[in-house]
């Protein structure tokens, strides 16, 4: 088996992996709603960051002029 074949075999069992492991999670409830709730916390943290990195950049480059 060459280089590109072993990849693409992994990709192809990581792929059947992941949709196996969203068909469990959509299909039971209380990991649905777990998945909800740390997707929430997720964004909640993320996205604030992001944005006052963001700023902070913006800042440190208007002084430079």
């Amino acid at each position: 088996m060459t280089k590109t074949g072993a990849r693409a075999v992994a990709d192809g069992v990581l792929l059947a992996a992941g949709v196996a492991a969203a068909y469990v999670i959509v299909t039971t409830p209380p990991l649905r709603r777990l998945a909800f709730r740390a997707t929430r916390v997720w964004l909640g943290a993320s996205i604030p960051v992001y944005l006052v990195r963001q700023l902070r950049q913006a800042w440190v480059e208007s002084a430079a002029h």
